[in-house]
């Protein structure tokens, strides 16, 4: 096993669930995400009262979701540093100043001498370590990771409307939704729905999704059922609950192993699980199903094309190429 990259997915599980149990403020679902807001922000996705500078030409985006918006938007050239957690993510940024999420390196960051860091919840799980940044004069802003594919959607334009380029994200966004409406409208059609389990990391510490989460809108979305919908935001579940579950489809995002499928096909006592039995179970990438951003849909076609590949097996998207 990669030793980085089994710290980078512990690290990154942590990150949603620590958020998730804060409630996610600022990323709900509510309507006028997709509408394109040429002013500059004054709150961030936090709440906080934030002024951007004029111009904004220094960057540090201690988020790879952000970090890859950045890049979408064509802003990488403006970025002086990153978290440690990027370079899985988005190349061309090792040479880059890189800093750990929970524990900033805030001298060093102040001394990149940035016009807005782009930061998440996942900094602030012991007081705010940002403060000395802001009495430096730089705008940090937050983004807590969206539990919503609206949420979402918001995310891009606001992180856009930071940097000045509302109009590319308002395109990225329009195509997001022609996406996820192309794959909803053929959702709607199945009628005979299978039951998904979704593993974000494996035994002996299983972890999954339930109501309230991007992901569990993603299996709603494409026609199938949660096996865990009835229960809130990101769970930890015993193998006991996972057996007795018996889904139809198991998708894991884990890539810390060498073989997530041949780990769960092998696991002692379940045979008789029924995704087991047909050999439904499939890898979903990692990286578009785990970080918030326009790169979702990849995951979503991933997804639909491994459950129902008799109703998505023709079908390719612009964002999931």
């Amino acid at each position: 096993m990669n030793k980085k990259k089994f710290l980078a997915v512990l690290i990154a599980i942590v990150m949603v669930l620590s958020l998730a149990a804060c409630g996610g403020s600022g990323s709900g679902s509510g309507g006028g995400g997709s509408q394109p807001d040429a002013s500059v922000p004054t709150q961030d996705r936090e709440g906080n009262d934030i002024s951007i500078p004029e111009k904004v030409e220094r960057i540090v985006s201690l988020a790879p979701a952000t970090t890859q918006i950045l890049e979408s938007v064509g802003k990488m050239d403006q970025v002086v540093g990153v978290d440690t957690q990027t370079p899985f993510y988005v190349s061309g940024v090792d040479s880059l100043p890189q800093f750990d999420m929970m524990e900033p390196d805030i001298e060093a960051i102040a001394a990149l001498e940035p016009d807005i860091v782009f930061t998440t919840g996942m900094s602030y799980i012991e007081g705010d370590p940002y403060s000395a940044l802001i009495d430096l004069g730089i705008c940090v802003v937050v983004i807590p990771s969206s539990n919503s594919l609206e949420g979402v959607k918001e995310d891009i334009l606001f992180t856009a409307a930071c940097v000045g380029e509302t109009e590319k994200a308002q395109a990225i966004v329009d195509e997001m939704q022609k996406d996820l409406d192309e794959i909803a409208e053929i959702g709607k059609t199945i009628t005979e729905k299978k039951t998904v389990a979704f593993e974000i990391s494996a035994l002996p510490y299983i972890y999954s999704t339930g109501k309230g989460t991007f992901i569990d809108e993603m299996i709603t979305l494409i026609g199938a059922e949660n096996v865990y919908g009835d229960q809130e935001s990101w769970i930890p579940v015993t193998e006991e609950d996972a057996v007795a579950a018996d889904p139809d489809v198991i998708l894991t995002s884990v890539n810390y192993l060498p073989d997530a499928v041949g780990e769960i096909m092998g696991r002692p006592g379940w045979e008789e699980v029924k995704a087991v039995k047909n050999g439904e179970v499939y890898y979903i990438d990692n990286a578009s199903s785990s970080l918030p951003n326009q790169y979702v849909v990849k995951a979503l076609l991933e997804m639909a094309k491994a459950v129902y590949p008799e109703y998505y097996g023709e079908v390719e998207l612009d964002l999931a190429a």
